[in-house]
C-alpha cells in the first residue's frame, strides 16, 4: 500500500491484533490479493537499520505466505521493545498475529 487514502481506509474500520512488540491492523479489500503497509514511527524505532530489518523480515514473511492469506490490507506498526527480538522471534510474533487476524475475520 502506498497512498495515504489506502492507509486511512484501513484505519477507519479495522480489525487489530497486538502484542507487546507489534500491532497488526487489517481491513478487507476488494482486490484478489493481500496488501502490506508499514507505519513504523521513528519515535518507536529510532535507528533506520532496525526499521529496515523489521520491514525486510515482514516482507519476506508475506512473500512466503501471500497465497494462504485472505484478501486483506495489512498495516504493521512496531513498538519500541521489538528492537530486542531476534529475527526468528520477530517472525514468530508476526505469524501469531496473522493467525489471530485470520480467526477474527472468520467470525
Amino acid at each position: 500500500m502506498l497512498t495515504p487514502f489506502d492507509f486511512s481506509y484501513v484505519f477507519q474500520e479495522s480489525i487489530r491484533a497486538g502484542s507487546p512488540f507489534l500491532t497488526l491492523v487489517t481491513r478487507k479489500n476488494t482486490l484478489a490479493h493481500p496488501r502490506l503497509g508499514f507505519a513504523i514511527a521513528k519515535k518507536q524505532v529510532k535507528r533506520a537499520h532496525e526499521r529496515n530489518r523489521i520491514k525486510r523480515l515482514t516482507k519476506e514473511y508475506f512473500r512466503h505466505y501471500q497465497h494462504q492469506l485472505p484478501n486483506l490490507d495489512f498495516i504493521l506498526m512496531a513498538k519500541q521493545p521489538v528492537i530486542g527480538l531476534t529475527n526468528q522471534q520477530l517472525v514468530d510474533t508476526l505469524d501469531q498475529l496473522c493467525q489471530r487476524i485470520i480467526t477474527k475475520q472468520m467470525v
